[in-house]
């Protein structure tokens, strides 16, 4: 194939990363810079950086978006090696991801249904004797369908890495004398490292700009920065100041992508 036929292919990528990826960003970018008058200013970025509600929103939001990684991985990681030990992984593997092929918002309302004050959670608590909870709209009940939304997105990253460790690994390390932790936590956690990173890019990411859960299950409790770019765009009608919003999440986002991405070394490994 000539060089003239492979750049052809690569046209029709070239067009949807220039379509839907690089064109949003720089309307976000071009409109952050613009008031309600669509006059051109910076007030947008002084208001966001120098105005404490912003600014607790990004405090918010990277706090939100830690706790629903740490609890997303804390989970998946033993899910992910508990897979690799079983006959049928692939079936296990495929009932991982069933449960992504289900629209966010059905999965929102069901949660809505187990949550709610007539729901099966609390009625299974009233049937215990234990009463009737407020478990919607609080923060836990937020970061817990959060994390079960993101869980098989950390799972399969991790289940990757796991699998491509060689058992002659572990066996060497087993023979050089090292205990089931020491193994652990110097052979197979740091070459399972490359799938936790990436585990970490697909769950933060995506938990910094949430809206829809933090609205549906968390209320009006939780403001995020998410919520707030929805909020500029949808109500207000400040695309100026919701685009301000949207920048820096992406900065944010290139910033995260930056820190937990996976270096190679020599020799083809990755750190």
């Amino acid at each position: 194939m000539t060089k003239q036929r492979k750049a052809i292919l690569y046209v029709p990528y070239l067009l949807w990363l220039l379509l839907f990826v690089v064109a949003p960003m720089a309307l976000i970018f071009y409109y952050s810079f613009f008031n309600v008058e669509h006059q051109f200013t910076l007030a947008n970025y002084a208001k966001f950086f120098t105005s404490g509600t912003y600014l607790m929103m990004t405090v918010n939001s990277v706090w939100y978006a830690l706790l629903i990684t740490v609890i997303t991985l804390l989970i998946s990681y033993p899910t992910a090696w508990f897979i690799t030990k079983l006959k049928h992984r692939d079936l296990w593997i495929l009932l991982v991801i069933l449960p992504t092929w289900i629209n966010l918002l059905l999965k929102a309302y069901a949660f809505i249904g187990l949550f709610g004050r007539g729901g099966l959670v609390n009625s299974g608590l009233a049937a215990l004797g234990l009463g009737y909870h407020q478990l919607l709209f609080t923060n836990t009940s937020f970061i817990l369908v959060a994390a079960y939304i993101q869980i098989p997105f950390m799972i399969l990253p991790i289940y990757n890495s796991l699998t491509e460790i060689s058992d002659s690994y572990v066996k060497a390390s087993w023979d050089l004398g090292a205990t089931n932790r020491q193994t652990f936590w110097h052979v197979i956690w740091p070459l399972s490292m490359p799938g936790v990173k990436s585990g970490i890019q697909i769950v933060f990411i995506p938990s910094l700009s949430l809206f829809m859960i933090s609205r549906l299950i968390g209320g009006n409790k939780i403001i995020t920065l998410g919520t707030a770019v929805e909020e500029h765009f949808l109500t207000t009608m400040n695309w100026g100041m919701g685009s301000t919003i949207g920048v820096v999440l992406i900065i944010s986002m290139l910033i995260v992508m930056a820190a937990t991405r996976n270096r190679r070394h020599k020799g083809g490994t990755f750190k």
